[in-house]
């Protein structure tokens, strides 16, 4: 019996990809500390070569988040107070923080209730005087719709940045993310595809100007020692994190086709039985960061599916314009139609590279099982 040979499945497991490269990632932060290089040492600029490379752009540069990236992209790009950023109303709260951050103010959008990225329909009613700047955000894995963001954005001389926290290594028709926009943030947190031990971002463009901005951005706007060019803050991708992910980042590949292995089993055991798969759109080829399930009677489910041993997430459980810290936007309750109903369905299962086919299996079976007792029937798309 399945149930014999499993009966605890994670949500994440960190420990057996630490396992896997622990001698690796001992010598490489062992090195660090016997040269004490620990503030933008030589694993930082080596790091930040690989990883431009890998998303098949000119530049990038080495933070102390995803937020912290996010919020430099803007800032290089001038974008601060008076100005207006558009993104997607499901987004994190560190998509929204970021742009707060700079000064200027979010405004969102409603998202495509096949892919819960931004709808491109949604942002001529979001576009302003202010507008300056459009932050679509690549969702659990799956691009957004990049196409007609861009086309939209160069009609109306707007600046895009990638939010690409959630999507190392996905792809947009056959292109990386993070060589699409103006610039792109990722996140280096130690849950995402690429993680670290501990925050870390980057910013990635192939514009030369913003990535001499983004230098001095991040190191309290110093080039050299002391020559204070101009006034910015200090948030710096620390060595030991780059270290870490100079050991990783050969390895992302095959962990994302290993997370679309799993994925494609959960899609061949769960659609079809009261429960919404996500839909892979055609220009995409989605890393799974995430994998998310919609189901109605949500909470009571993942309660019953912790008690039977399977860790799940919600992301994310309340929309933008209905969190405490956003109330001043000035949205209300049905502003966001596609975002609030989902909010309130969304389950994300387990998925991390090393899981095996039968704990996959022990979750949609018991998945299956829950919605069915709990007549959970399928919901709408849409």
């Amino acid at each position: 019996m399945l149930t014999d040979l499993i009966d605890h499945v994670p949500f994440v497991d960190l420990k057996a990809q630490v396992k896997a490269l622990g001698p690796q990632l001992d010598a490489a932060m062992s090195n660090v500390i016997q040269n004490t290089s620990f503030i933008l040492g030589e694993d930082v600029s080596r790091f930040e070569d690989a990883f431009a490379a890998y998303c098949e752009s000119r530049y990038a540069v080495g933070v102390g988040s995803g937020a912290a990236a996010l919020e430099a992209a803007l800032r290089a790009f001038d974008i601060g107070p008076g100005d207006e950023v558009i993104t997607a109303a499901n987004a994190s709260s560190a998509t929204a923080l970021a742009i707060t951050s700079t000064g200027a103010t979010p405004v969102l959008v409603d998202v495509d209730p096949r892919t819960y990225t931004l709808d491109p329909c949604e942002l001529d009613m979001a576009l302003g005087e202010r507008t300056k700047a459009i932050i679509p955000v690549h969702l659990y894995g799956q691009p957004a719709e990049m196409d007609a963001i861009l086309h939209y954005a160069r009609t109306h001389n707007l600046i895009v940045i990638e939010d690409a926290c959630q999507a190392h290594g996905a792809r947009y028709k056959g292109r990386r993310v993070g060589s699409l926009g103006d610039a792109a943030a990722f996140s280096f947190y130690p849950a995402k595809n690429l993680g670290a031990f501990g925050d870390g971002g980057m910013v990635v463009t192939n514009n030369e100007d913003a990535a001499e901005r983004l230098r001095l951005l991040r190191n309290i706007g110093q080039r050299t020692s002391y020559q204070d060019e101009v006034v910015e803050y200090n948030d710096r991708l620390d060595t030991i994190q780059a270290a870490v992910l100079n050991v990783k980042l050969p390895h992302l590949d095959d962990w994302n086709e290993a997370r679309r292995k799993h994925a494609d089993q959960y899609q061949k055991l769960l659609g079809g039985h009261g429960i919404v798969v996500p839909t892979v759109a055609n220009y995409a080829e989605p890393v799974w960061h995430l994998y998310v399930v919609r189901i109605k009677k949500r909470d009571q489910i993942r309660d019953l599916l912790w008690e039977r041993g399977v860790g799940t997430g919600i992301h994310y459980p309340v929309p933008l314009h209905l969190q405490p810290a956003f109330r001043d936007l000035g949205y209300r309750e049905g502003n966001f139609p596609v975002a609030e109903r989902f909010s309130a369905q969304v389950l994300s299962l387990p998925m991390y590279a090393e899981m095996t086919e039968e704990a996959i299996e022990y979750i949609a079976v018991n998945l299956k099982e829950l919605v069915d007792e709990h007549e959970a029937w399928v919901l709408p798309v849409g």
